[in-house]
């Protein structure tokens, strides 16, 4: 508001509303007095310091403030005790600083007295104040408990009224009207206060408070003591706000014609970067820009490759922010960027430390053992220019395969990804999506390879014998590629459409069975089998591995939880029936669990599980162990077979009975074992006479074959050796010995083939009690796997052709 004669002196439009708060109820009576009255004090050389914040203030503005810091608070109380009541204002440098010191403030600012004040809750303070002439900083007097300087006034030097000034006034002047007119964040009032004022330099520091200048902009201007050159700074400020309006007005009237009132925001978006760039001002687009470019050039891409990375940065640099385009293109630079194009670990080629890591993580398999150690050392002599092999671990559940993987990127020093393959059907879960689909992203190799951080990890390829492949996808053929140590030093992922180099890494496929694997992808595997653990390995495995971490995990130490030998031979027995060992965990983490709630209840008691006390905890056993046939039987024959939890026997059942000389398959069998009884069958008859019988035995006779667990799918050759045993006894009334079992395949001569699986189905016969094995002359190779005990305690026949079988195992 303007001044009646002597000072013209104004509120700032912005703190009209605190300033009615602040205000009792006789304001206007207050106002009016001081503005008859108030003639200014002269300018202590010491005065209490108020820092601000976010504003830069005035030579005759009214104002009020809200004042909350103590050395703030602490000032104006200091302020009020003096005569005249004046305090400093001086603008900090960074807004963020809390307890600002000398080296965080400005040296010129105001000075300003202090015409009324009222406490708020919280210990703040609102202040009215009246700016006055502008001061510079001499030097500071103390900073605690509030910032006390002394200062020096700073006039401004006289101008003589030439017409450069009163030009350069009328400019302003007529630039700020214009500005009004157009803008809609200044109050229609504020031309009448400027109109009012006579005086250059007044004018300036009437107009700059009312325009949306930074605060370094406004501090530049309120340094500026000359009248000329403020007032030359301040058209040139209001000329670039008039342009800013014009820009503006171009925007809207572009924009409006592309886009409806529906996409309001990306017009709204589209004006703050033009004011942002007509300002000068850096904003977060291209802060984001400058930190990708950063990155890229960080990343140490190949050439080609970072070429297309700065190519996809133009792109996005062209494309608005609210566009579906920005974001894929900023997906796509984050991947770029985060992988590790030149990041490799360093191996440890310590042989023995490497196989010490090894035998403490994992006991026995001292075949993927020496394959590992083997590739460590060939990579010590020879360096890069070993590829890296693509081992295959093959073997029944639970014997540590996938475990494996992390202890070998252990021993290698390696970072180590994994990828579960089991169920994806997908060829792009593996290759990746191109970009033009909604929601793409990189296939599942190079996601390990960015989670891994290292362009050369371990990575475990789990349950790769599960792949899908339908009508939805073959992923199988995409591992291809990958799996080529002759193709994947440029592998190429539809996402990332450049070439990545997978030579460095070390994968490790997982498997149940070959069978499901597609050749191609088998070819360029290499291959290693895993055997099920016998019960010697699997009562070190516990004693060492299972049962400390079991112990562990339930907060159970040796002193209060004990299993004795004993009780472990027992458990694995009759508790468990598997290849490796991951129902053992299970059955000794349920001990430890029942161990645990009794221990909780009394922390004196001691858990020592033995043999009795093993049936209280578990229940009844589960299974049988060590028992064959009770008797000889006729028609009943003992195989073993080999399935995905490790050897078994079984017992194939044959019996006539009056027909028509039909034969009769049960027990869920696939087409290759249903061959195999025909098979059997036809030789059988065709032995007749060599087994003492008549040669029309088999005339109107029906012959049921039959093998147990129904309910369980079976398939495969190896059990022709023994249909035909059965087959043989059934037909000529002898019986099968008790003690005998069997494996291999039979064909329509006689001869015995060999089969897999030998050191599996032999322990499979020691756990039961068999004490004869049958076996193809050419399986004897196998036999060099079995520990030494066993082969002890059992009697091998190795058999060229079924007559072999037919007199050793017929009584």
């Amino acid at each position: 508001m303007p001044r009646k004669a002597k000072k013209s002196v104004d509120i700032v439009p912005l703190g009209l509303d605190l300033l009615e708060d602040v205000l009792l109820k006789e304001d206007e009576a207050f106002l009016e007095e001081l503005e008859a009255d108030w003639e200014g004090e002269p300018v202590p050389g010491v005065l209490p310091l108020i820092p601000i914040r976010d504003s830069v203030y005035f030579p005759g503005m009214i104002f009020p403030l809200t004042l909350g810091r103590e050395c703030s608070v602490r000032a104006v109380e200091v302020a009020q005790e003096g005569r005249p009541r004046m305090v400093a204002l001086i603008t900090q440098r960074d807004l963020q600083v809390e307890d600002p010191r000398p080296g965080d403030l400005y040296d010129i600012g105001i000075a300003a007295e202090v015409m009324q004040f009222t406490r708020i809750p919280d210990g703040m303070l609102r202040v009215l104040l009246e700016a006055g002439p502008r001061i510079r900083v001499r030097r500071f007097l103390q900073t605690d408990p509030y910032l006390r300087i002394e200062v020096e006034s700073l006039p401004l030097p006289p101008e003589p009224p030439t017409p450069q000034v009163e030009a350069l006034a009328r400019t302003v002047t007529v630039q700020f009207e214009r500005l009004v007119t157009d803008a809609k964040g200044i109050p229609p009032e504020a031309l009448v206060n400027v109109l009012s004022v006579d005086e250059p330099g007044r004018l300036a520091d009437t107009i700059i408070p009312y325009l949306a200048l930074r605060v370094e902009q406004k501090q530049k201007l309120l340094e500026t003591l000359s009248v000329v050159e403020r007032l030359e700074k301040l058209a040139a400020v209001l000329h670039e706000e008039s342009a800013i309006l014009e820009i503006q007005k171009d925007i809207r009237s572009r924009v409006e014609k592309e886009m409806g009132d529906h996409q309001r925001e990306f017009f709204l978006r589209e004006q703050l970067k033009a004011i942002q760039s007509e300002l000068g001002e850096a904003d977060d687009r291209a802060s984001e820009l400058a930190e990708y470019r950063e990155k890229i050039q960080s990343a140490k891409m190949p050439e080609e490759i970072e070429a297309r990375a700065f190519k996809e940065l133009d792109r996005f640099e062209k494309t608005p922010l609210v566009s579906p385009e920005a974001g894929v293109l900023r997906n796509y630079l984050d991947l770029m960027v985060s992988m590790p194009w030149s990041t490799l670990t360093e191996d440890r080629l310590d042989i023995t430390e490497a196989e010490r890591i090894l035998d403490e993580d994992h006991y026995g398999l001292p075949k993927v053992k020496e394959r590992i150690l083997e590739f460590l050392a060939v990579r010590k002599l020879a360096g890069d220019k070993l590829k890296a092999p693509i081992l295959c671990f093959v073997g029944p559940p639970g014997v540590g395969k996938t475990s494996l993987g992390r202890s070998v990127a252990r021993a290698l020093g390696r970072k180590f990804a994994r990828l579960s393959l089991g169920g994806v059907r997908d060829e792009a879960e593996i290759r990746g999506h191109r970009r033009t689909y909604v929601g793409a992203m990189p296939g599942r190799i190079l996601q390990a390879i960015r989670q891994a951080g290292s362009r050369n990890p371990v990575i475990v390829l789990d349950e790769i014998d599960k792949l899908g492949n339908d009508f939805r996808g073959d992923p199988s053929s995409a591992l291809l590629e990958a799996l080529d140590p002759e193709q994947n030093k440029e592998f190429s992922d539809h996402y990332l459409e450049v070439p990545f180099d997978l030579s460095q890494a070390l994968f490790i496929a997982t498997a149940n069975l070959l069978d499901t694997i597609p050749p191609a992808l088998r070819d360029r595997l290499e291959v290693i089998y895993f055997s099920g653990y016998i019960e010697s390995e699997k009562r070190v495995i516990a004693q060492n591995h299972l049962l400390p971490r079991q112990r562990e995990s339930h907060g159970l130490s040796e002193a209060n939880f004990t299993l004795s030998n004993d009780g472990l031979v027992h458990l694995i027995r009759e508790y468990t029936r598997e290849a490796g060992v991951r129902n053992l965990h299970r059955e000794i983490g349920s001990l430890c669990r029942k161990a645990a709630r009794k221990i909780a209840g009394d922390e004196s008691t001691v858990v020592a599980v033995d043999v009795p006390i093993l049936e209280t905890l578990l229940g009844k056993p589960r299974y049988d162990w060590g028992k064959m046939e009770e008797a000889d039987e006729v028609g009943a024959a003992t195989g073993l077979v080999y399935t995905e939890a490790g050897g078994d026997t079984i017992t194939i059942e044959v019996l006539p009975t009056r027909g028509e000389g039909k034969l009769t398959l049960t027990g869920q069998l696939g087409e290759v074992m249903r061959e195999s009884a025909q098979t059997a069958w036809t030789f059988v008859r065709s032995r007749l006479t060599t087994l003492g019988i008549a040669e029309d035995a088999d005339k109107g006779k029906d012959i049921h074959i039959h093998v147990p667990a129904g309910a369980v799918p079976k398939d495969g050759p190896s059990a022709g050796v023994t249909m035909a045993v059965a087959l043989a006894s059934a037909i000529s009334s002898r019986p099968v010995r008790r003690d005998v079992a069997m494996t291999g395949e039979i064909t329509l001569r006689g001869k015995v083939l060999p089969v897999g699986g030998i050191k599996e189905k032999v322990l499979a016969a020691h756990r039961s009690g068999i004490r004869i094995v049958l076996l193809p002359a050419e399986n004897e190779k196998d036999l060099d796997d079995l520990p030494e005990d066993v082969r002890a305690e059992l009697s091998f026949i190795f058999l060229r052709h079924a007559d072999d079988a037919l007199k050793v195992a017929l009584r």
